[in-house]
């Protein structure tokens, strides 16, 4: 069954997918491995059934996918941002 500490793996999950975007993998490909390194944790190391592995590991998986695009989201500058800037060091 999962239990409330397995919500740990989501950062580990984040972790290993930075680790892979920084050897070489398209930053597009992040939420695909975040995706499958979710899936194989929950199939292996959450103990529950396979049909529950698999949704918990859809669960951790699309989990980390969003917390590192809404992280990357917060402190990226947005387009519109960076024009507002622009408009105002100009006046």
């Amino acid at each position: 069954m999962f239990a409330f500490y397995d919500i740990a793996i989501i950062p580990i999950i984040i972790g290993v997918v930075e680790v892979f975007k920084r050897i070489g993998l398209r930053a597009k490909y992040s939420p695909l491995l975040s995706l499958i390194f979710g899936l194989l944790f929950g199939i292996f190391y959450v103990e529950a059934p396979l049909k529950e592995g698999i949704l918990v590991g859809l669960m951790l998986g699309l989990s980390a996918s969003g917390l590192y695009s809404s992280t990357k989201n917060l402190f990226e500058k947005q387009p519109e941002e960076e024009d507002q800037q622009k408009n105002t060091s100009r006046s």
